[in-house]
């Protein structure tokens, strides 16, 4: 794989020159020493080269991740609010500090468990649907809503997993379109 001529350096778009020895001082002849590595990535089978989209543990992580992410913080902000809330006039600093941090911890746990948990459903349910119908499409996520809301309240009765559902669905549709509007009017 190592090119030994320089007839073989030609420009290809697909590949660029490597030395492996470039940040090191040694007498070497460097010239002879370049490999062509790919800049796209490589894939065993073509079928997972056409595919632009995440695998199910890849799509699994980054939901439940970002979902507790977004739990987390948005908690420990009402858990500041709260905390500032329960000053009393007598307190130090000392002890403010301490409300604060105690109070936006737990806000921040239980909301961040709470939403990372919605965000671990979604995921599943998307992926299982992914793999079923063999799409990825606006209408998986709004299934994959839809499922999410209905799965996160059947405890609470049929008629308040329905509403949840359509919720969700409605949700995830909304994110969808939103995502779609950014990509066309949003230059990044």
């Amino acid at each position: 794989m190592a090119a030994n001529n320089r007839s073989d350096h030609g420009s290809d778009e697909n590949t660029r020159l490597y030395n492996p020895y470039q940040n090191y001082e040694v007498p070497i002849n460097k010239s002879q020493y370049l490999y062509k590595l790919p800049t796209s990535p490589e894939f065993l089978f073509t079928e997972e080269a056409l595919r632009q989209r995440r695998s199910w543990g890849e799509n699994l992580t980054f939901y439940t991740g970002t979902a507790y992410l977004g739990g987390s913080v948005a908690g420990a902000s009402l858990g500041v609010i709260t905390g500032v809330k329960s000053f009393e006039s007598g307190d130090t600093t000392k002890l403010k500090i301490n409300r604060i941090l105690n109070s936006s911890g737990q806000a921040g746990r239980t909301w961040g468990n709470r939403v990372g948990i919605i965000g671990l459903v979604y995921a599943g349910i998307e992926s299982g649907v992914v793999a079923g119908t063999d799409r990825d499409d606006v209408w998986t996520s709004v299934v994959a809503g839809l499922g999410t809301g209905a799965v996160c309240r059947a405890a609470r009765g049929v008629r308040s997993a329905a509403v949840a559902g359509a919720l969700g669905g409605l949700a995830a549709g909304a994110v969808v379109a939103g995502k779609q509007i950014v990509k066309r009017y949003v230059p990044i």
